[in-house]
């Protein structure tokens, strides 16, 4: 059918200064374009129903562009798995995932939140005072369970390496067998300059770095959005102390339920995604 078509098409590619098309729009252009006389908005919707076809959504992806991207995936991939180099890790193995969660802000509200009463939501005045930000950097033990984290003024090579401390000044990773961290390509720990620094200092350390843009492949990041939902949101604090305090308090309640994530995207998962990317190339160069 012309119409889904149409839908399935870029308005720029019909000289359209649109950045997407609504219902409306496009009755506007199947009539303007002659192919009928008349129709409604409901029976557009009616017919890209059919086929789930919404143009008026969106949503943001990116390709890869490391050139290594599958091979470093499948290395973090296999970690999840208790594989590494194809052989399973040992009871004195661990994987730790570290990020640092940035520009967390202290929200001074102008007048106190009010707690929810009956049909009645809590409620949080709009406007706020900025109390300054820090960054929470924290380290997920991936089959414990376990979390470390600490404040910072500020994210880089140092604030890091003291989280990396942290952790490996400790039993059990003081004097495991390996102990594997997984982390992105941020400044705080890029390239082979972090892993001669990092694993020079801890013999035990091997510092797995996940491809370019790959985030969604560090466990940390699904603490980081419990943290967000149930510590953050609303963001409503009288200082960056007590920002601090929240989060650091927070861990330890966490962690009296928190159980390993279920990791449910695999190696297969990841070639069947890239056999999907590749089939689209024209996608890739433009990307």
């Amino acid at each position: 059918m012309e119409v889904k078509a149409i839908a399935c098409q870029l308005p720029k590619e019909s000289g359209q200064p649109l950045s997407r098309y609504s219902r409306q729009d496009l009755v506007r252009e199947v009539i303007g374009r002659g192919l009928v006389a008349n129709i409604s908005g409901r029976t557009i919707w009616r017919w890209l129903d059919e086929d789930a076809i919404r143009p008026w959504q969106y949503r943001s992806w990116i390709f890869p562009r490391d050139p290594q991207f599958q091979p470093k995936a499948e290395r973090v991939l296999d970690l999840y798995q208790g594989l590494w180099e194809g052989q399973p890790l040992g009871p004195d193995d661990y994987v730790i995932s570290a990020d640092e969660k940035t520009s967390i802000q202290a929200r001074i509200r102008l007048h106190p939140t009010l707690p929810p009463e009956p049909r009645q939501a809590m409620r949080v005045e709009f406007e706020y005072e900025r109390g300054g930000a820090l960054a929470y950097l924290a380290a997920w033990d991936v089959r414990r369970a376990k979390v470390f984290g600490r404040c910072e003024t500020t994210t880089g090579i140092e604030p890091f390496g003291r989280l990396v401390r942290q952790v490996m000044e400790q039993e059990p990773y003081k004097n495991a067998n390996r102990v594997f961290w997984i982390v992105d390509n941020g400044s705080s720990h890029r390239g082979a300059a972090a892993v001669k620094r990092l694993q020079g200092a801890y013999a035990n350390l091997r510092l797995v770095h996940l491809p370019v843009h790959a985030s969604w492949l560090n466990q940390v990041e699904i603490y980081f959005s419990v943290i967000q939902r149930k510590v953050l949101t609303p963001n409503d604090f009288t200082s960056l102390q007590e920002v601090s305090q929240r989060l650091l308090a927070f861990q330890d309640l966490y962690e009296q339920v928190a159980r390993p994530f279920e990791w449910k995207f695999t190696r297969a998962d990841l070639h069947d995604l890239m056999n999907r990317l590749n089939q689209k190339p024209q996608l890739a160069l433009a990307a």
